[in-house]
């Protein structure tokens, strides 16, 4: 006799696939790259309004607006790379991800720091280094721990 249980387990979904994870994974995060690229952008544009310059000395230029939505996409783009790799390769890639990121960032503030540049424009890229950050690396390791699950 076949109960309703016995129904219930042949009517589940099957689970998605690796690829159909992966392409998850990727869409959530180019739009979430999006998001980053704009909101830093912005960011960098009201702090330029405030009247941080960002002036390096060593090249004697100012870093435009359009590139740090150049380098904020690039870099974002290698973050979801990173995340899909981990979702394939790894048995806890939410948790690998999170170290590797946030190492990552730290990193990443290294540069501003040795840069030569005013005060003010230090502390604005420094922020500007952590406002992708506090975008993406949620976004993400979210996104892999509901693709492993």
């Amino acid at each position: 006799m076949t109960g309703r249980d016995d129904l219930a387990v042949g009517a589940r979904p099957a689970s998605p696939g690796r690829g159909h994870r992966i392409r998850g994974l990727v869409g959530t995060g180019l739009v979430a790259t999006l998001a980053a690229t704009v909101v830093t952008t912005l960011a960098a544009a009201l702090a330029r309004a405030a009247g941080v310059d960002f002036a390096i000395p060593d090249g004697g230029e100012t870093i435009p607006l359009s590139g740090f939505a150049v380098v904020t996409g690039f870099f974002c783009i290698v973050g979801v790379v990173i995340a899909a790799a981990l979702l394939r390769w790894s048995a806890r890639p939410a948790d690998r991800f999170r170290w590797t990121a946030g190492s990552l960032t730290a990193v990443s503030l290294i540069p501003p720091l040795v840069s030569g540049a005013d005060t003010n424009t230090i502390a604005a890229l420094l922020g500007l280094h952590l406002v992708p950050a506090a975008v993406m690396i949620p976004t993400l390791a979210r996104s892999l721990r509901s693709r492993t699950d």
